[in-house]
């Protein structure tokens, strides 16, 4: 009589692949699920297992995911890209809603009038600033010790590491957007703030 062979353990990864707050086809018309199933499934997904095969047996391994973004930055490299990814990229997908978009509401209308004048003059100067980050890289909406700020950054650059407080962000690597959009960044980050953004993800971020 053959012995049943011992199952496998489990290790316990640091980092796992969040599951989407909708469904991969609730976005569209304005983002396909032909483009969440790249992005999410493949790209994003990626950026979790490479991670978890780097951190394994250093000090990074089992922190939470913000320290581990701040901690790896010291170091930079494959560690800080793949980990700085999924932070990212976690926050791109709660930074979008069914039905979002419209105006911001209370408390962030004032802070957004106040900081730029007035949202139609926020939605110019973030459009301007996720077309203005050359190449791959993301742009945010930010608070600073409670002022708003628009930043981009590139590759895996977060203002977390800068002590800023993301409140929403839009990526505009070519995988967010090529399959619905091609070359019409500019269109997509329109539709961003214009049908997607969730605002209440953002109040939520600010008054935390």
């Amino acid at each position: 009589m053959s012995q049943a062979q011992p199952k496998p353990q489990e290790t316990a990864m640091t980092f796992t692949l969040p599951a989407l707050p909708y469904d991969k086809a609730a976005l569209e018309p304005h983002i396909s699920a032909k483009t969440m199933e790249f992005h999410y499934g493949k790209h994003h997904n990626a950026y979790v297992n490479k991670a978890n095969e780097l951190v394994k047996g250093t000090p990074l391994e089992g922190l939470p995911l913000e320290k581990a973004v701040v901690e790896s930055r010291k170091q930079g490299g494959a560690v800080f890209n793949n980990i700085g990814q999924i932070y990212n990229h976690n926050l791109f997908w709660k930074s979008m809603t069914p039905n979002g978009g419209g105006q911001a509401p209370a408390p962030l209308a004032e802070k957004i009038n106040e900081a730029f004048g007035s949202f139609d003059k926020f939605k110019e100067q973030f459009i301007a600033g996720g077309m203005g980050q050359f190449g791959s890289g993301w742009v945010w909406l930010v608070s600073n010790k409670g002022k708003l700020e628009i930043v981009k950054t590139a590759n895996a650059e977060t203002p977390l590491t800068d002590g800023k407080t993301p409140l929403l962000v839009c990526d505009v690597w070519e995988h967010a957007y090529y399959l619905d959009y091609q070359n019409r960044r500019a269109d997509f980050l329109t539709v961003f703030i214009e049908k997607l953004a969730n605002w209440k993800f953002a109040v939520e971020n600010y008054k935390a």
